[in-house]
């Protein structure tokens, strides 16, 4: 899933499709502060269905910041491989 997301999320960067919503990340005014600002947003967001144990806003959440997270991998000119092999240096 996560390949197939990022994948989604590449081609929205190349093709910036009207209507998008990756598309309008890529090319926000604000640039990478746009979707670093939507991190620090998600990531307070998932804290608080955390403490209220709200297991499906804390699912909601999680989502967003991986897709989030997805997006700025892009935005940096790295991919999944970059992800993975850190992972895999701390298992």
């Amino acid at each position: 899933m996560l390949d197939e997301l990022f994948a989604v999320i590449e081609d929205r960067k190349e093709t910036l499709p009207e209507g998008s919503y990756t598309a309008s990340l890529f090319t926000h005014e604000k640039g990478e502060n746009a979707v670093l600002e939507k991190l620090g947003e998600e990531s307070t967001e998932l804290l608080l269905a955390a403490k209220d144990d709200d297991r499906e806003e804390m699912a909601h959440e999680s989502a967003d910041i991986v897709y989030h997270l997805l997006v700025l991998l892009s935005m940096k000119e790295m991919d999944l491989s970059d992800l993975r092999a850190e992972l895999r240096k701390r298992r």
